[in-house]
């Protein structure tokens, strides 16, 4: 079985999601982004189970404005840092996309992922959510089958971060939800979302409608405290589920906060 993005994509159309999720939306484009995606080869991979991290990080330009930069810089350097520091990192590979400026790094081991610092993380654009989520959600769903052609389990779970609802994008709210039903029917990946207070945006509604259960809906408060906290929440998780001690199934647990 071809490796190409299209290719898995297609496979990926009946077995990790639904064909009518995958032809809702403009595959040869969408091929175009997961290639951009794609890293690690399976042959580098000795586990027979691997955790697959990814994360959507808003580099929007109210990020910049809201004086959050270092915060969700820091944030986000918490939860490499503690996957690298899992005993199971070596089952981990890491993939982050950012809103504006595209695949900040394709699918590598988890020591090999990039932290941020101000050469590689500088907000300044809109706020493309719905998008971006389909993007990263479609990367995810091919590596899952990248690995099942070679016979290897991956699970998943995914942060999407933004600090304002969509407000540029092709795709809409309802392609983002059809990707993360069919992702979590399959009881193998979790979809956490993060709405960073801008004094306006329902955030909960904003990720319901995407799919996202309510008690994996993270909304901290505009300081760097609780936006550090939240990152917290999603580093714990996601070190449990590279132990195999997160729930994929069900109530998360401290999620709705």
């Amino acid at each position: 079985m071809s490796d190409s993005a299209e290719a898995l994509l297609k496979q990926a159309a009946g077995t990790t999601v639904s064909p009518e999720t995958v032809g809702s939306v403009n595959v040869p484009d969408l091929s175009d982004q997961i290639e951009k995606g794609l890293g690690v080869s399976t042959e580098d991979v000795t586990a027979s189970q691997v955790l697959l991290v990814t994360m959507l990080i808003d580099d929007s330009s109210s990020i910049r404005h809201h004086n959050n930069t270092d915060a969700v810089r820091s944030g986000y350097n918490t939860v490499i840092d503690a996957l690298q520091a899992s005993k199971q990192r070596d089952a981990v590979l890491a993939h982050t996309r950012y809103l504006n400026g595209g695949v900040f790094y394709d699918f590598r081991p988890i020591d090999e992922a990039l932290r941020m610092d101000q050469t590689n993380y500088k907000p300044s654009g809109r706020t493309p959510l719905y998008e971006e989520s389909v993007n990263l959600l479609g990367t995810v769903a091919a590596q899952i089958e990248k690995f099942a052609n070679a016979g290897v389990m991956a699970r998943s779970i995914t942060l999407i971060v933004t600090d304002g609802d969509d407000n540029e994008s092709v795709n809409s709210v309802g392609d983002v939800k059809n990707w993360v039903d069919d992702l979590l029917a399959k009881e193998m990946s979790i979809v956490v979302g993060m709405g960073i207070d801008d004094g306006r945006t329902d955030y909960r509604t904003v990720f319901g409608d995407m799919g996202i259960a309510d008690d994996r809906i993270l909304t901290p408060g505009n300081t760097e405290s609780e936006i550090r906290d939240a990152f917290g929440v999603f580093s714990r998780s996601a070190v449990q589920a590279s132990q195999g001690t997160a729930q994929f199934d069900g109530d998360v647990g401290g999620f709705g906060v």
